[in-house]
């Protein structure tokens, strides 16, 4: 077999130079499958499948939260957490316009214009993270520690199980 060919984008840019290592993983992308799908088709824990999402508070400054896969970003906690009266999640065509991503390929590595970027603490503990690659279908697998020392995200505790302030893109 011939050696698998995989999307070069503004993120996978940013870690070769930055000298991160990663590994690449395509999977088929299905419209609203989510991380459920990408965990589904890599065959890894969903937990293990890190969404970047893209929030605006409420004076519109666009911001990322990386969350574990299964979880669901509690608004409420998060805009108490970073000192905002509110936050919401940005419409796919404004989160385009801030990361330089489609929705379902966003990528907190090689974003438009730096954004504030808050993670969710126990994503530090996992010995391994498959997060997007800048395309639908594209998931790099890597430390998460590469993802804290590259991006220095500000961490945070929002993550919940379906509560009804919660937000679950897909």
């Amino acid at each position: 077999m011939g050696k698998e060919t995989f999307p070069v984008t503004a993120a996978t840019r940013q870690l070769t130079a930055a000298g991160v290592g990663w590994t690449p993983h395509l999977y088929r992308y299905e419209e609203h499958g989510g991380t459920r799908v990408a965990a589904r088709e890599l065959g890894v824990a969903e937990h293990a499948v890190v969404k970047t999402l893209v929030f605006e508070d409420n004076e519109k400054k666009p911001l990322i939260v990386l969350m574990h896969g299964d979880l669901e970003v509690s608004t409420k906690q998060l805009a108490r957490a970073i000192g905002r009266r509110a936050v919401s999640p940005c419409r796919p065509d404004t989160a385009m316009r801030h990361t330089g991503y489609q929705v379902g390929g966003t990528s907190p590595f090689g974003t438009r214009k730096p954004l504030a970027l808050f993670m969710e603490r126990t994503i530090a503990d996992l010995p391994v993270i498959y997060i997007n690659g800048g395309h639908r279908g594209f998931l790099l697998e890597m430390p998460p520690s590469q993802v804290v020392d590259l991006l220095k995200p500000t961490q945070v505790e929002v993550g919940i199980r379906g509560e009804q302030d919660a937000v679950r893109p897909g």
